[in-house]
């Protein structure tokens, strides 16, 4: 599968808007601000493919990416965002809601945690609920070129306890900057979607 030969499908709003096609889809899951716009253009190799928001909170729609004529890579908006009003949140956890309920075949979740921080409660609620639906799902741990080798074993050391009901779930150290972690990412990707 050639994971470079992307295209821009869509943007929504509404689940029903959403592809129906039966295509394979890879969603991107995380808060605001924790990267997934940056993960997405370096797995398919282009810089500003998705786009990356200069603050945090802006993308509260559903993105669609065409890939290689197979599948979709899926831009979840993005959750925890402090100043978003309640009405957004409220339609963010709807939208969220209908588009994991909707029988779409979500062959995989790559959930995003900012590698720096704990897990904040909102990506242990989404771990959770990835968990008790079943829908297959792995950790990527953004920004990991942020900590030095000291930091980064620390790091390690204290999410093996933050994330010990995961200990099963792959984690994928990732930096947009050094590209580390991307051939991974795409090596599950392309499993999932077989």
């Amino acid at each position: 599968m050639n994971l470079h030969n992307a295209e821009f499908v869509r943007s929504v709003t509404a689940v029903a808007d959403c592809p129906k096609d039966g295509l394979p889809q890879i969603a991107f899951a995380g808060k605001s601000n924790v990267g997934k716009s940056s993960v997405i253009n370096r797995i398919v190799n282009r810089k500003n493919f998705a786009r990356v928001g200069a603050q945090p909170g802006k993308t509260i729609h559903v993105n669609y990416f065409f890939i290689d004529g197979k599948l979709y890579f899926v831009d979840l908006p993005g959750y925890g965002y402090a100043k978003r009003e309640q009405k957004e949140k409220k339609r963010w956890a709807e939208l969220m809601d209908g588009y994991f309920n909707s029988g779409r075949d979500i062959a995989l979740v790559v959930q995003l945690i900012d590698m720096r921080h704990a897990p904040s409660q909102d990506d242990m609620t989404m771990l959770n609920f990835l968990k008790e639906m079943n829908i297959p799902f792995v950790i990527v741990l953004t920004k990991s070129d942020k900590l030095n080798k000291t930091e980064t074993e620390k790091r390690r050391a204290e999410l093996d306890k933050e994330l010990a009901d995961y200990a099963d779930i792959r984690r994928i150290e990732f930096s947009a900057v050094t590209g580390s972690g991307v051939e991974e990412i795409r090596a599950a990707a392309e499993a999932a979607a077989q």
